[in-house]
């Protein structure tokens, strides 16, 4: 396509925001003419060459308009598509986290406009990778969206935050498919931002893949995070909590409603460390033992926080 050659020129020259103009204005035309494979081929393109010249908002801005196209076309959620989400996440900047150097005025200034770039850079890929999932969620196998997608989303919002939100990042990496890659990042956050509060944000983890019924990958993440602390010479954390979550995870591997009930009588003290315990463990009682609840209002707790991580995350 001659567009796209005659814009990358126009962003190489140093004019991205006159090329941003040229490149929403084409790809509406191409959109409303029902020419969706030409719009998708100029977004991406558009969306790729402002993130290599640093462009994230531009960049992202043509991100999310590639995915309302895979909407508006009624794309599926396959690899040709898939694909294209894949080149502009590569495309993104990645920069380790901003670290306090010293306290002269000009360091902090540094610092200051570091995070400012960090934050902008986790929002804007946060953005396209959100509208991704939930275009996925409608066009794809997965009624929680794609795997993959939530894979890159919780790896993004760890690597480039400067304090990263473990509850943002587990909510992504449970709907993934990589339990090894979360438990190598947990063990690389334990004890930096919460000390003390290792076995809170190990509990929550597991609870949250129990949560969806996915007891394989919650065993899996215990087991690869017991290994890589006994590998890095660190400590497990030892707490009431965490010996609720070792009887929890075999009793759930067999017909055993009685004895999780009495595990969550018996711990409840542990559990009522963390309100949003009690909803978590209330759909793990629906997933394994079909227990309905008993009240509908029950839920809403939990899925406010629910929603508030697919929107906050």
């Amino acid at each position: 396509m001659q567009h796209v050659e005659k814009l990358a020129k126009v962003v190489e020259e140093g004019n991205s925001y006159g090329a941003q103009q040229m490149y929403k204005s084409i790809s509406a035309r191409y959109i409303s003419a029902e020419r969706y494979a030409d719009a998708l081929e100029i977004l991406q393109s558009g969306a790729c060459i402002q993130l290599e010249h640093g462009e994230v908002i531009c960049g992202a801005e043509l991100a999310v308009l590639l995915v309302e196209t895979l909407v508006k076309g009624k794309f599926p959620c396959d690899e040709d598509s898939l694909d294209r989400v894949r080149k502009i996440y590569k495309k993104f900047p990645q920069i380790p986290a901003p670290q306090r150097l010293g306290d002269d005025d000009d360091e902090m200034q540094k610092l200051s406009e570091a995070l400012a770039a960090a934050k902008t850079r986790v929002e804007s890929c946060s953005s396209f990778l959100k509208s991704a999932i939930k275009w996925s969620v409608e066009f794809g196998p997965d009624k929680n969206g794609s795997p993959e997608l939530h894979d890159m989303l919780a790896e993004y919002i760890y690597s480039e935050s400067a304090e990263p939100d473990m509850t943002r990042v587990s909510y992504h990496f449970v709907r993934g498919k990589n339990p090894k890659q979360f438990a190598s990042l947990f063990v690389n956050f334990m004890g930096k931002c919460y000390p003390g509060e290792d076995d809170l944000a190990i509990a929550r983890a597991i609870l949250m893949y129990l949560s969806l019924g996915n007891l394989k990958d919650a065993n899996c993440l215990m087991d690869e995070l017991k290994k890589l602390v006994k590998q890095q010479e660190l400590e497990f954390p030892k707490s009431d909590l965490m010996q609720f979550i070792t009887y929890l995870l075999p009793t759930l591997q067999r017909d055993a409603l009685p004895l999780f009930s009495m595990l969550r009588q018996s711990y409840k003290f542990s559990i009522d460390r963390e309100p949003v315990f009690n909803e978590l463990l209330d759909d793990v009682a629906e997933k394994f033992y079909g227990v309905q609840r008993r009240n509908p209002l029950q839920g809403m707790f939990g899925d406010f926080i629910k929603m508030m991580g697919s929107e906050g995350m």
